[in-house]
């Protein structure tokens, strides 16, 4: 069995003389004492739930308890994948990385700022590369240069073992860019 913070106080759980009661419709009722509450859900054929108990007097909604869980769990859920937007992606380069390798990364730094998301940028270093850090730094040089003014260094470049890794973020100018088809059409009907 799942565990959530789905636990309301359900119709004789809740042990509040005086409360605020919002009908199953979605207007308030007013402050009611609980025997009056109760029996307006019972009238209904719902339940009573508390949806806030530290408010004074506590606020109750009549309402369906399975229906009012359900709706709770997905907003939950709706809560947790806005969290999971925010994470950082990786992008890895060789110290000595091939012109057409390195625009595929460009290519997918740009896809990653675009959705606004996080990238670190790493330089991975094998061997005698460690001989040769300054190609990181001039790498990562060039990748900043490509981005401009469209993305803010949150972390210098600096050196964690054999990783170079610098960390950028997008600011509201990152587009993504789309080919001018007009331009493609223009060329092929000359």
């Amino acid at each position: 069995m799942k565990t959530n913070n789905l636990n309301f106080r359900v119709n004789h759980q809740i042990n509040a003389p005086e409360l605020r009661v919002i009908g199953a419709n979605g207007k308030q009722l007013g402050v009611l004492k609980l025997r009056q509450a109760l029996d307006k859900a019972n009238e209904a054929g719902l339940d009573l739930v508390e949806i806030a108990p530290n408010a004074k007097p506590p606020v109750v909604k009549i309402v369906e308890l399975g229906k009012f869980k359900y709706e709770q769990e997905k907003r939950l859920q709706k809560q947790k994948r806005a969290t999971k937007a925010s994470e950082i992606k990786e992008v890895r380069f060789s110290p000595f990385i091939a012109e057409h390798d390195f625009q595929n990364r460009i290519a997918k730094i740009r896809d990653f700022l675009a959705d606004k998301q996080k990238v670190r940028v790493v330089v991975k270093f094998t061997g005698r590369q460690m001989d040769s850090r300054s190609f990181g730094y001039k790498l990562i040089e060039r990748v900043v240069e490509v981005f401009k003014d469209t993305i803010v260094i949150d972390m210098e470049p600096k050196f964690l073992g054999r990783h170079l890794i610098t960390v950028i973020s997008p600011t509201n100018k990152v587009k993504k860019e789309k080919p001018d088809l007009n331009l493609k059409n223009a060329e092929t009907k000359n």
